[in-house]
């Protein structure tokens, strides 16, 4: 269901394109089109013997289509993305991973359509669209079908590497909704109708929809450095202030070590919706919302390779909604967050406050068309105990005549914890397995 704000914000890109169809006859000549097919299967096995293991097969495209310029730097661009079981959904609703395509065996969604104007060092996108690259209201796309955002964003970029940026987000799309709605992924499913799933959903029907985020910062890339400084309002949810950097040192020897940081602190008085509604994140509840984080990562780049130490810490806060949990309206529970720690399966927002570490190694092979990452986290925390996840990762790219194809497997093993971090604590096995072709 079309919101008004969103159905007025696709109705404008149309009028924008119609119009420059008559402007220009090279702006669908000079436009791109680009996607991704794919074939998933997502299993989830449970050593429980209460809790059944559940699995969803499904084929999905997502296609992104954008005009060339007009009148000086305008652009139009609009996103269509399917998935569908064909069919194969168990008819029992616990055994189905709903975080493909929902309960349903389809679903189909316009994720963009946006109006772009770019001159220069200058850029404004009005509309649908995804936030590429921003590491709190990302794409969360290890499905086919994006989160993307109704979302105005100005962006300067005075020198390159360097950009200066600002976003108003009104409502959004999570990877399984068909629209655009005013909530996230704190909010039950089917809110407002929102067909959201594998979301967080601690917030009751009743609570007060979510009027949206205001997004201020910058980015710097420049050789071996890569930093960033971001401040978020998430209205009634958290004022969040993230800062990240790291720094790779070429000793043009091929052994470069890589140093990184991250900072976070967010804070909000009684009138978030956890505590108007006494909603309690990990059993707790609080009279306002207050977490730090830290975070570092001690690495070392080899030829084909990467191999890093990092550490996490989510700081215990008494009186705080869920003792200082990190609040995080678009990653809760899609494990898509920027920390350091965070695995396939979940990280600190998820498991709530305390510490982590995590080792991880990347390695190419066949003149990098054979990826293979290896993984393990120690997660020790307040409230769900202590845990460990082990992951592998394998992805192959093809080439030749299948150039664009790939072959990717991804499991992870997430053992111990307590109050039902796995299903009755049990252990939990995720394994996505994916076949891909980019055009």
């Amino acid at each position: 269901m079309l919101k008004p704000r969103a159905l007025a914000a696709a109705m404008f890109c149309l009028f924008a394109a119609s119009t420059a169809a008559h402007a220009d006859g090279d702006i669908f000549s000079n436009g791109h089109v680009d996607g991704d097919l794919r074939l998933y299967n997502y299993s989830r096995l449970y050593a429980s013997k209460t809790v059944p293991n559940a699995d969803a097969f499904a084929v999905g495209a997502l296609i992104n289509a954008q005009t060339g310029t007009f009148l000086t730097g305008f652009s139009v661009g609009a996103s269509f993305a399917t998935a569908n079981s064909l069919g194969t959904h168990s008819d029992t609703p616990a055994k189905i991973d709903t975080t493909l395509t929902g309960p349903a065996n389809s679903i189909g969604t316009f994720s963009q359509a946006y109006l772009q104007y770019q001159h220069g060092m200058f850029l404004f996108r009005g509309g649908y669209q995804y936030l590429t690259d921003d590491p709190w209201m990302g794409n969360n796309d290890a499905r086919i079908i994006p989160s993307s955002y109704n979302a105005l964003k100005v962006q300067i970029t005075p020198v390159t590497g360097w950009k200066l940026f600002a976003v108003r987000e009104y409502s959004w799309k999570s990877r399984t909704s068909r629209g655009m709605y005013p909530d996230n992924l704190y909010y039950p499913s089917k809110y407002d109708g929102d067909s959201s799933y594998g979301n967080n959903g601690s917030l009751p029907l009743t609570a007060r929809s979510a009027p949206g985020t205001w997004e201020g910062g910058t980015t710097y890339v420049h050789g071996g450095l890569n930093a960033q400084l971001r401040y978020y309002d998430f209205m009634h949810f958290a004022h969040s202030t993230f800062a990240m950097g790291s720094y790779v040192y070429n000793t043009g020897s091929g052994f470069n070590p890589a140093v990184g940081a991250q900072y976070l602190s967010q804070s909000y008085g009684s009138d978030n919706r956890f505590t108007e509604t006494g909603t309690k994140l990990f059993g707790v509840a609080g009279t306002h919302v207050k977490s730090r984080v830290v975070g570092g990562d001690v690495g070392v780049v080899i030829p084909n390779g990467r191999f890093d130490i990092l550490y996490n810490k989510v700081a215990h806060e008494a009186g705080a909604v869920g003792g200082g949990a990190l609040i995080s309206p678009f990653t809760s529970n899609y494990a898509s967050d920027p920390l350091y720690t965070t695995s396939m399966i979940r990280g600190l927002i998820e498991s709530g406050p305390g510490h982590a570490w995590k080792g991880k190694f990347t390695y190419d092979l066949l003149d990098k068309r054979l990826e293979l990452t290896a993984a393990y986290a120690k997660y020790f925390t307040y409230y769900r105990g202590n845990s460990h996840d082990l992951y592998f990762d394998v992805i192959y790219h093809l080439d030749g005549a299948l150039k664009g194809l790939t072959l990717r497997d991804r499991w992870e093993l997430s053992n111990g914890g307590v109050n039902n971090l796995n299903p009755t604590n049990k252990t939990f096995v995720y394994n996505r397995l994916m076949i891909d072709y980019k055009f």
